[in-house]
C-alpha cells in the first residue's frame, strides 16, 4: 500500500469513527456509560435516546434516560449492570430515569418509569444491597420495591 492510500484509509476511518456515534443516535461529548444490555428481542421493539429512534438488537447497550418501546408484536429483555432483569411485553413504553451502582462509593439508585404496557422484574444488586433506592414509577402509583420480583401493566394510550 503505498503512502497516498494509506493516508486516504487513515482520513476514512477517522471520518467514520467521529460519525459513528451520530448514527447511532449518541454524540461523543453526550456519550454515558452503559447501564443494561439487550439480551432478548421479539417482534418490534426500539430505543428512543436523545430525540433518536434506534432498532432494538441482541448486545445494543442501554443508557440512562433511554426510552423502551415495544410494538404490537414487541418484547424485549434486558439486563442492569447490577444484575437486574427486565423485560416488557407488548405495546409497552418505559423509561429509565435514573441508574446509579457505584459500589465503591455505596452510591446506588434504580428509577424505573412505565409509562404503558407490561413489565416483569427481578431485582438486582441495588435492590438488595439499598432497598430504599429502587423504585418503579407507573402513572398512578410509585412503587418502592423491597422484594425481588414483580410483574406489572399500565394501561394507557400514550403513543
Amino acid at each position: 500500500m503505498n503512502r497516498i492510500s494509506l493516508k486516504m484509509l487513515l482520513l476514512h476511518l477517522a471520518i467514520v469513527s467521529l460519525l459513528l456515534p451520530v448514527f447511532i443516535g449518541v454524540s461523543p461529548s453526550d456519550a454515558s456509560p452503559s447501564i443494561a444490555s439487550i439480551k432478548k428481542v421479539g417482534g418490534t421493539a426500539s430505543i428512543v435516546r436523545q430525540g433518536h429512534t434506534i432498532p432494538a438488537m441482541i448486545g445494543l447497550e442501554i443508557l440512562e434516560n433511554d426510552t423502551i418501546r415495544t410494538g404490537r408484536d414487541g418484547s424485549i429483555g434486558i439486563v442492569f449492570n447490577d444484575d437486574t432483569f427486565l423485560s416488557l411485553g407488548p405495546n409497552s413504553i418505559l423509561v429509565i430515569d435514573e441508574f446509579i451502582f457505584a459500589p465503591r462509593q455505596r452510591n446506588f439508585s434504580i428509577v424505573l418509569r412505565m409509562l404503558k404496557g407490561t413489565a416483569a422484574y427481578l431485582s438486582g444488586l441495588i435492590s438488595k444491597l439499598a432497598p430504599e433506592s429502587a423504585y418503579f414509577k407507573t402513572p398512578t402509583a410509585s412503587i418502592g420495591i423491597r422484594g425481588t420480583k414483580f410483574a406489572v401493566k399500565v394501561e394507557g394510550e400514550i403513543e
